[in-house]
């Protein structure tokens, strides 16, 4: 059993929305036989390095399923940042770019050789392979090569499941293929959006009755206060799923309070070691229990370490340094425990240390977006002669306020709600927060 006879099974159901067109299971196994097709006609071997770039799409999707058949080594790229694409392609030794974009398929110049031993070793096993970059926020972009038959096998005995996903997190993020995965091993509908904002996702949820949203803090912020939740029908949600970044909690109180009766779930995984299975203490709580039998987990120092059954081979241009001999990987998330439960606090690159005292910035954002003046939020640090750091929020307010007089009230608001040194020493009000692409708060 495999993904393409999984989806060979739903062939009458609803597989892609897209582009206001409804693709069912039969046309997306047609679209993947006729790629297999292509692949022979371009010459394109098993166990060559094949990069695909765009975001979601039938041909996309078709392409991934069809390159993994074949035993390929696939590379997804979203970015349209020349630069980044040229990185990107040297570091994971392409063979085969497959442009969803200029409709081309090309090798280039000159092929990398050697190739990077991870690269060999699937080759010699023949087996597929999967190289996800991270989103390179500080630093270069890590290479990291799953072997994808085995990031796919814990899809393939799940039970069928007729309901319609959004799926929002990019063709390159392990979080948006985990959802296409465990989708289309289930005969799920899934919507994809051609533009990632608020207005246009809620037009989707109305249209496709889409029940699952699976996406990040920052855009469901960007949901309230878009106003598209008020013009458009959202009845038909029964889940909102969120993860990539810590949940503020009063933001998730905003967000329980607007959409009622949908549950909320948080998701946790890494580009490392895949997305784990979790369930929340309640939708109102960011107390998360793993309930994963292919990952595991422990506590060191505060810090959340995983291992895990669809972790990857290794690293193609970084040390494996984050990993322990016995092959725990150090997340970097910081974290509290409480029984069963977890809670993720924050990145530990992101504390900010106020002359020996840990400050964590979704702490401080959590008590500012409990003042009904403020939209959204951003804290960071910033250098300090004498503290070494102190604590900055930019804040977006509503229209009309005497920023003076804000700021009285929210270093007021602030004082009353946190220790000192945690109180923000400088604010700065702006129209809207810095985020990456992939809707994460830049720092």
């Amino acid at each position: 059993m495999n993904i393409i006879s999984k989806i060979q099974e739903f062939a009458s159901r609803d597989a892609i929305c897209f582009v206001d067109k409804v693709y069912t299971y039969l046309d997306l196994y047609e679209a993947i036989q006729t790629k297999i097709i292509e692949i022979d006609q371009h010459g394109i071997k098993q166990g060559e390095v094949v990069f695909i770039l765009g975001d979601y799409s039938v041909e996309s999707v078709s392409w991934l399923f069809a390159l993994q058949f074949n035993r390929n080594i696939v590379v997804p790229v979203t970015t349209e940042v020349f630069q980044e694409i040229q990185d990107r392609l040297e570091e994971g030794q392409a063979d085969v770019i497959i442009n969803l974009r200029t409709q081309t398929i090309t090798r280039p110049s000159i092929p990398i050789m050697p190739k990077h031993p991870l690269v060999e070793e699937i080759q010699q096993k023949k087996i597929s392979g999967l190289i996800i970059f991270s989103s390179g926020s500080t630093g270069k972009p890590k290479a990291m090569l799953h072997d994808m038959d085995n990031l796919m096998s814990v899809y393939l005995n799940k039970r069928a499941r007729p309901m319609s996903f959004m799926i929002f997190l990019m063709f390159d993020h392990i979080g948006g293929l985990n959802t296409l995965f465990n989708c289309l091993a289930t005969g799920a509908k899934v919507v994809f959006p051609q533009k990632r904002e608020p207005e246009e996702v809620c037009r989707l949820i109305e249209q496709y009755k889409v029940q699952v949203l699976p996406t990040s803090p920052t855009f469901l912020n960007l949901m309230l206060m878009s106003g598209g939740i008020g013009v458009y029908d959202l009845s038909s949600l029964r889940m909102i799923t969120y993860g990539t970044e810590a949940m503020p909690e009063s933001l998730l109180r905003r967000l329980k309070a607007t959409f009622g009766r949908v549950k909320f779930l948080q998701t946790f995984g890494t580009s490392e070691t895949g997305i784990a299975k979790t369930s929340s203490q309640s939708s109102n709580s960011t107390y998360i229990k793993m309930d994963d039998p292919d990952q595991e987990y422990k506590i060191v120092q505060g810090e959340l370490w995983l291992r895990s059954k669809t972790q990857i081979l290794g690293y193609m241009n970084h040390s494996m340094d984050s990993f322990t001999d016995d092959g725990w990987f150090k997340t970097g998330d910081m974290v509290v425990q409480d029984g069963e439960y977890i809670k993720i606090k924050g990145r530990l690159k992101e504390v900010i240390n106020v002359g020996g005292e840990k400050v964590l910035p979704t702490e401080v954002e959590s008590v500012l977006l409990e003042h009904p003046d403020v939209l959204d939020c951003t804290v960071y640090g910033a250098q300090n002669q004498i503290t070494g750091q102190t604590v900055v929020a930019n804040v977006r307010v509503l229209e009309g306020l005497e920023f003076k007089q804000i700021k009285k009230d929210l270093k007021k608001h602030c004082k009353t709600k946190l220790e000192a040194y945690k109180v923000p020493t400088k604010f700065i009000f702006v129209n809207q927060n810095d985020f990456t692409e992939r809707f994460k708060k830049r720092r």
